[in-house]
């Protein structure tokens, strides 16, 4: 295992990208929608410091993916992945969603959460902020907000630990083997 943020990096990732936000959406209605289960921990602590830098409340909600994914089970085929809910903070039609997730691998998730957030709705704009970044998509998406790049290799699996989930804030490099 390789540490890559511990958890005062982890607070400075998410302010940065709560500063990418604020300066590129200021003036904007958005709402900050974290992708279950480690982007709906991100998307509640961005919501949280962006409503500190705005002096008004973001909202926040979360997005279930699991009927969208082309896996419908776990992506490490040990099980069937539960389908949790999704609880949007209001109408999403003509508003910007931050789409908010831990790590962008492959853009997978992400295509999920795009084909999952229009059937709510038709945002303005849909913006992707990711705490890691790692790199080596199969799918043509990027983040417009990125907290930390990693370089990883293809054996290895980017784990992000939230002391809301697990305790502590923790983002370390993980042969796939001992996931």
């Amino acid at each position: 295992m390789t540490i890559l943020l511990k958890s005062p990096d982890v607070t400075k990732s998410i302010d940065k990208l709560a500063s990418l936000i604020f300066n590129d959406l200021q003036g904007e209605e958005f709402y900050v929608v974290g992708i279950r289960s480690r982007g709906e921990v991100l998307g509640k602590r961005l919501a949280s410091v962006l409503s500190e830098k705005l002096g008004t409340e973001v909202s926040s909600g979360t997005l279930d993916i699991a009927l969208y994914r082309d896996d419908f089970d776990d992506p490490h085929g040990e099980s069937l992945r539960a389908v949790g809910i999704t609880d949007l903070p209001g109408d999403i039609s003509d508003k910007v969603i931050i789409l908010a997730d831990d790590v962008l691998h492959t853009g997978r998730s992400c295509r999920a959460a795009l084909d999952a957030i229009v059937d709510f709705g038709r945002p303005a704009k849909i913006r992707l902020a990711v705490l890691v970044d790692r790199g080596q998509r199969e799918f043509p998406i990027q983040a417009d907000y990125v907290g930390f790049t990693a370089e990883v290799g293809s054996d290895e699996m980017v784990r992000v630990s939230f002391k809301e989930t697990d305790g502590e804030d923790l983002v370390c490099v993980v042969n796939s083997d001992e996931d």
